[in-house]
């Protein structure tokens, strides 16, 4: 008996940039606002011979998770020019400036790579809590733009599963540990003491949120809010507001004006260009009478013209430098973060087994189907010699016959699940 052809569902590519492989320059490069994701995943599924997509853009990392169409061994470098090749028209960036800085993981690897990824494991500052939920918006934004279905479902719903059983049997987020938290440790380094500073707030993000909600804690005394929309900056001042802290919004129109007001300056927009030169940075010195004023520039691209540092007086930080202080933090979980690996490489595992066992069901219900049909009609052939038996003996015959039919399907079952459980091995 022939055993039915085996069809996979089709080959998991994950292509990349972070934090670790490309410096802020190139990040900012690739950046895609949240108000772009849908496009940008739907343009990427219309490329040749992928099937789904989805598109993770953070201040640290761009990755394309994509399943493509399988079409052998030598598809593999040619499904990362074709990934490279949209990033360069995408984003209209020269491939040789990407190419440098990209990461690959393919199959099991790239399971791998994405439960670390939303875990915290793979995030500048371990055990931020952040990245689960950015992943979750990307996934949501994916799905709703019709460009993740069964395959990337079933994998992000047991990204989410895993990274949240890390959460829960690890320490590995037990501090408020997070971007905006390793920034305010710079900014009391610079200032000593953060008790009555004044702090302002560029961009209504919940990256600004949590750096000025740190802020406070160390003692700031007023919070003041900018942003292009009015009411998003009045929602966010709204939130600040307690008996120790005083809260006011600034019209965008003013930000030049009135940031100089400002001892701490956090920025985080999706501004396309920079909002903050260097002669910015001298006319602030020159009306604070040369006081420092220290800019937090959390935002990719970037807000704040890095040559700002040249000026006296003025600190300027964006998400790159904030790495030094990132490595302290994880010295400290370095305990909790090999367990969570442990969790990754267990999961990854337990994924691809099933994985695996799914794709031996067709195979195996084709043959049953098969086997099936051979046994009744030979039924159907001697049914005038089987007229004379009584319905005992032909539920006797009945029953001996999908006994043998079992029978002897049963190596050939056995060999096809054996081949789909061995097949990453054999294909090495």
């Amino acid at each position: 008996m022939s055993q039915p052809t085996q069809t996979r569902p089709g080959s998991l590519v994950l292509l990349g940039i972070n934090h670790n492989t490309a410096p802020i320059e190139v990040r900012e490069r690739l950046a895609i606002p949240t108000e772009r994701l849908a496009d940008a995943a739907r343009t990427l599924v219309h490329q040749p011979g992928i099937r789904e997509g989805l598109i993770l853009s953070t201040c640290n990392r761009v990755e394309l998770i994509t399943l493509q169409d399988n079409t052998g061994e030598a598809s593999h470098p040619q499904s990362k020019t074709d990934l490279l090749r949209f990033l360069h028209e995408y984003f209209a960036v020269p491939a040789q400036d990407i190419q440098p800085h990209l990461y690959e993981f393919r199959e099991s690897e790239a399971v791998r790579h994405l439960f670390r990824v939303a875990s915290s494991l793979d995030s500048m500052v371990v055990g931020e809590p952040q990245i689960l939920g950015q992943v979750k918006e990307a996934y949501t934004i994916a799905r709703e733009a019709g460009a993740v279905s069964t395959h990337l479902e079933a994998l992000l719903q047991r990204t989410f599963t895993v990274a949240k059983k890390i959460r829960t049997e690890t320490q590995i987020g037990s501090s408020s540990v997070s971007i905006a938290s390793v920034a305010v440790d710079l900014a009391r380094k610079i200032f000593g003491s953060l008790q009555g500073k004044t702090v302002l707030l560029v961009g209504a993000g919940k990256m600004s949120e949590l750096a000025a909600r740190h802020l406070i804690q160390q003692g700031a005394a007023s919070i003041l809010v900018t942003n292009r929309t009015l009411a998003r900056a009045e929602k966010l001042a709204a939130e600040f507001l307690h008996s120790s802290v005083t809260t006011a919004v600034i019209p965008f129109d003013d930000l030049y004006d009135q940031a100089a007001r400002a001892d701490i300056v956090i920025t985080s927009t999706g501004a396309p260009q920079k909002i903050f030169g260097r002669s910015h940075g001298q006319h602030f010195l020159q009306r604070r009478r040369n006081r420092p004023m220290f800019f937090i520039d959390i935002a990719v691209p970037r807000d704040v013209d890095p040559r700002m540092n040249e000026v006296e007086g003025c600190f300027v930080y964006d998400i790159d430098d904030l790495q030094q202080v990132a490595s302290a933090n994880l010295a400290d979980r370095s305990r909790e973060a090999a367990a969570a690996e442990t969790i990754v490489s267990r999961e990854v595992d337990k994924y691809q087994e099933r994985l695996q066992s799914r794709d031996a069901v067709p195979a195996i219900k084709a043959l049953q189907q098969q086997a099936e049909a051979i046994r009744e009609a030979e039924l159907a052939r001697s049914a005038k010699r089987l007229a004379a038996l009584t319905p005992e003996q032909l539920e006797a015959v009945e029953a001996l016959t999908r006994s043998l039919t079992a029978k002897l399907l049963h190596p050939q079952l056995t060999a096809l699940r054996e081949s789909t459980r061995n097949k990453d091995t054999d294909t090495d």
